[in-house]
């Protein structure tokens, strides 16, 4: 486990102000009706939910910014949402966090991606999605490029959080991973298996394990299968790093030699995954953009996502959480 001294983690956190992150990907809404279910419906053998409670939160794509502006640093976001009521939450959801929207573009041709949860007595029930998956039409396509060509310069990093919802096209993950290059800027990605071979050359990819198993079509389980995984898929895309997290097993992290290393998971209580993957991805590129080695980033992202996966909703890491359990951990010291 790598060691922080509390000077060089202050150091971090001084630096996080300077850091702004482009985040490129599929933005979403996030609902959530809470209540208590007593009774089974007369019409049909499903339990019947008295609803107590809403929350509508920014998702997808926009929690990794959330998560990004949680730790202290300016996340740049570039995203497609529809022209209807869910759009226009969106947009007065991320004002709210103050986060800038000017880079977010309206499409009347598509629906705003809306993932909506109902949840009784903090467990799942019910799960419904409004959303296109088809690929944004060129004009669309177009005008994110001459955006994002716009800003890129002025960022540490670029995140690219692909939920194979149609904003992340072939043409648009190239174009940016070359615009990235030429400007010598990070480039990160939390993908999905449809482009996956478009991201060849990325500086950091962080699949989960399932995603790895779908990429390489093979079933991982050991230790050493999931070594033999890291650096096929090293090897494959041309990475200089590479994460792939493990759930309640924790992260499998290879460095830029593809030597592997198990980070164990730090939660002794998971209530819900979803998210987390945002916040590893949102702490590992912010972190080391404020000057945290890639080691280092590793582990205290390990102990963001231990925070947020004991919520049943879905919810940016907090940065005196964060500190609290690094401390407690002994990860800081001094």
């Amino acid at each position: 486990m790598v060691k922080i001294s509390s000077a060089e983690f202050a150091r971090f956190q001084n630096n996080m102000k300077k850091v702004k992150i482009a985040v490129v990907g599929d933005v979403m809404l996030d609902i959530y009706y809470w209540g208590k279910t007593e009774r089974i419906s007369p019409e049909a053998p499903v339990p019947v939910v008295n609803v107590t409670d809403e929350e509508i939160k920014p998702g997808g794509a926009a929690n990794v910014g959330l998560n990004i502006k949680s730790l202290g640093a300016d996340p740049v976001m570039f995203g497609v949402i529809g022209s209807d009521l869910y759009g226009l939450n969106f947009i007065d959801n991320l004002t709210e966090h103050r986060i800038n929207v000017e880079n977010i573009i309206v499409d009347k041709k598509r629906p705003t991606t809306v993932k909506t949860r109902i949840l009784a007595s903090n467990q799942h029930v019910v799960r419904f999605d409004k959303e296109s998956s088809a690929d944004i039409g060129k004009k669309t396509e177009q005008k994110l490029l001459s955006l994002i060509e716009k800003k890129l310069a002025a960022t540490d990093a670029v995140i690219f959080e692909d939920y194979n919802k149609g904003m992340l096209t072939p043409n648009v993950i190239k174009s940016v991973i070359q615009m990235a290059k030429e400007r010598k800027i990070m480039t990160a990605v939390d993908p999905k298996i449809k482009n996956f071979q478009c991201y060849k050359g990325v500086t950091l990819f962080k699949p989960n394990l399932r995603e790895t198993e779908d990429i390489l079509k093979r079933s991982i389980k050991t230790e050493s299968e999931i070594e033999k995984a890291g650096i096929d898929l090293m090897n494959k895309l041309e990475l200089n790093n590479l994460v792939i997290t493990l759930s309640d097993r924790g992260m499998a992290v290879f460095d830029q030699n593809a030597i592997m290393s198990i980070i164990p998971a730090r939660s002794t209580r998971i209530a819900n995954v979803s998210g987390a993957g945002d916040t590893v991805i949102a702490t590992l590129v912010s972190y080391m953009c404020a000057g945290a080695s890639f080691e280092a980033a590793c582990t205290i992202a390990n102990y963001a996502a231990s925070l947020v996966v004991e919520d049943v909703s879905i919810i940016p890491v907090d940065p005196k959480q964060l500190y609290d359990r690094l401390t407690e951990s002994k990860v800081i010291y001094g």
